[in-house]
């Protein structure tokens, strides 16, 4: 009976565990206000596992050229809703690379090439959203 609790509790640890990415036609706040992109601090080898950890959400028309400190250089997954576009920079106030995501879903940042030898994993401190 004790290894059948542990086995039950062992798995519902593990599902707790596994991050699902929300689908991009489907984005929306706490209150339901549609939202631009939802960007990820965590994002894993398993696609199922990414979007995981805090989150920050972006509004329609959000123009942020110097992303809050504690989010910079930290986003590594991202939800961008159908019908808007995310412009991110590598550095604050519009520097440096740039990239613009589609609607969509980008499980890692780090299969996002930025330049010959970069990816845009944790290299976000600016971005501009638009539907």
């Amino acid at each position: 009976m004790k290894v059948m609790i542990a086995l039950l509790l062992s798995t519902l640890c593990f599902e707790v565990l596994n991050a699902q990415c929300p689908e991009a036609n489907a984005l929306k706040d706490a209150d339901g206000v549609k939202l631009c992109a939802r960007m990820f601090e965590d994002s894993h080898y398993y696609y199922e596992q990414s979007c995981g950890g805090e989150y920050l959400d972006s509004y329609p028309g959000e123009d942020v050229p110097i992303i809050p400190w504690r989010w910079n250089n930290r986003i590594s997954s991202l939800v961008v809703s159908r019908g808007c576009s995310l412009t991110v920079w590598k550095y604050t106030k519009k520097r440096g690379s740039k990239s613009k995501f589609g609607a969509g879903i980008k499980y890692r940042l780090k299969e996002t090439m930025q330049g010959l030898f970069g990816d845009w994993e944790n290299d976000i401190s600016g971005y501009y959203c638009v539907c």
